[in-house]
């Protein structure tokens, strides 16, 4: 898995169904008819769409439709629940990322994770950076591992903030800087793709604003897929919007499903779908 062949042959301009989404030169992601269960529960019905590198997704849509089981369908983080199950694929690159030969670890490496609450270690500031290259065997020595830490602060726009408090607790930062840390976390063992579920829903404004000017920086090396429930962040912040919603089936089930993925200009002033055009003028959701 470290070396990733990004060639996608006839893939390019790939298109099918209403929802299907823009034209997409170089997918990182092509998920095609994903389903998703929690035991019995179907939490995703029959997603499909395709994610390009160096940009912002944002997934949208009301609470309980499933987008952070999507989110976290991108980097197996759901293998970790018992009694999970899908079908359909997803692929990273030309990678089928749930095939028998490819390790869960390896996909958690390069494809990073950011929660909606700051989740620092216990360590210090220095620590938590080092740890993922530390037990990933990056650094040869300790000026090595000292680089790789400055440089994901700094890459983190924490550098300036804390290159004084490196052997300070990591839990005494402000929860905006916790989270720039975690971002940093994430940076430090060199992803290709950042996950962010509702990162910035437990900051304040000031704070916010300072992570959406992160996530405009880091997308010109890394490709983010963001979850929010804050349209104007969506808005702000991202190129393409995926819309998904709940759907109650023949057995009075309900289901997550992808109404409309398309430029985010296009979801938020003239979408194809009345459900989405209800969703992001407030008239549901």
């Amino acid at each position: 898995m470290n070396d990733v062949n990004v060639s996608l042959g006839g893939l390019a301009g790939y298109r099918s169904g209403p929802t299907a989404g823009p034209e997409i030169d170089e997918a990182v992601f092509t998920i095609e008819d994903l389903s998703f269960w929690y035991g019995g529960f179907r939490a995703l019905r029959d997603i499909t769409m395709r994610i390009p590198a160096r940009t912002i997704t944002a997934l949208i849509g009301p609470s309980g439709c499933g987008k952070s089981t999507f989110l976290r369908t991108l980097n197996r983080m759901n293998d970790l629940i018992p009694g999970v199950s899908l079908s359909g694929t997803v692929r990273y690159h030309d990678l089928d990322l749930y095939g028998d030969e490819v390790d869960p670890v390896e996909v958690r490496h390069r494809i990073g994770m950011v929660f909606q609450k700051p989740n620092p270690f216990p360590k210090t500031v220095y620590e938590n950076v080092a740890y993922g290259p530390r037990i990933h065997r990056m650094a040869s020595g300790k000026g090595e591992l000292d680089d790789i830490v400055e440089q994901s602060l700094r890459r983190a726009a924490l550098w300036d903030e804390v290159f004084d408090k490196l052997d300070q607790s990591a839990l005494a930062l402000s929860g905006g800087q916790q989270q720039r840390l975690c971002i940093a976390r994430a940076i430090a063992v060199g992803p290709d793709v950042i996950l962010m579920d509702e990162p910035a829903s437990a900051l304040d404004p000031i704070a916010t604003l300072r992570i959406e000017e992160l996530m405009y920086e880091l997308k010109e090396t890394y490709t983010i897929v963001i979850v929010t429930h804050n349209m104007q962040q969506a808005a702000r912040v991202s190129e393409l919007t995926a819309f998904f919603t709940v759907d109650v089936t023949e057995d009075s089930q309900r289901t997550g499903v992808l109404v409309e993925y398309d430029e985010t200009g296009r979801i938020f002033t003239r979408p194809s779908q009345q459900r989405t055009e209800d969703y992001v003028s407030g008239r549901f959701g």
